[in-house]
């Protein structure tokens, strides 16, 4: 990004253990520094030891900014992740809406006729999403006092990303289908036109 601020989400690889050190909001797994919140990416400078003569390695550390949250609107755009399912509607954390991070997770709810505009009968909870998968969204609704109310409807909003059974990140192949490109198995799901 042309400022140098980065805003991240939680699971995304930030760079290798071998070139930085591992600090606030962050894990390190297999070599790899992650992003444990969501937030903007910081790298702070190592600093040079006197007593001792090899340098340290800069820091990279995720903050959460107090200076601008979210707070999601009829009609906003946000990113959210599916927690739990039933046939009738997906539970989602709602973590951004539109490109600004949210303070805390809002809980929101995408029923079943609200995933498609069209054949809203023949929709399936299960080959639309899956707990764990990361999609975009509309709100439609305030809801009632616990949740938002959120549609797929349009071609843009639906499944952004995903995971195999595997544990691999998935591909979509058409507006109905994934691939994990490793194993060549395929999952439905409503996906997500891509940009």
């Amino acid at each position: 990004m042309s400022s140098g601020v980065e805003t991240v989400t939680p699971g995304r690889r930030l760079g290798l253990s071998e070139e930085y050190e591992a600090g606030r909001g962050t894990y390190t797994r297999n070599g790899m520094i992650y992003s444990s919140i969501l937030g903007t990416k910081v790298v702070e400078k190592a600093e040079i030891s006197k007593e001792v003569d090899s340098q340290r390695k800069p820091t990279l550390l995720v903050e959460r900014s107090n200076a601008k949250f979210a707070i999601p609107v009829i009609g906003s755009e946000v990113l959210c992740r599916v927690v739990r399912m039933n046939p009738r509607a997906a539970s989602v954390a709602i973590m951004m809406v539109g490109s600004t991070p949210c303070q805390e997770d809002f809980q929101g709810v995408v029923r079943v006729q609200d995933i498609r505009a069209t054949e809203k009968d023949l929709v399936q909870m299960i080959n639309s999403f899956r707990p764990g998968d990361i999609i975009r969204a509309e709100i439609i609704s305030l809801g009632d006092q616990r949740s938002y109310y959120l549609a797929t409807t349009k071609n843009e909003h639906g499944v952004i990303f995903a995971q195999s059974a595997a544990g691999n990140t998935m591909v979509p192949i058409s507006w109905e289908e994934m691939q994990d490109p490793k194993t060549k198995d395929t999952e439905k799901r409503k996906c997500a036109k891509t940009f």
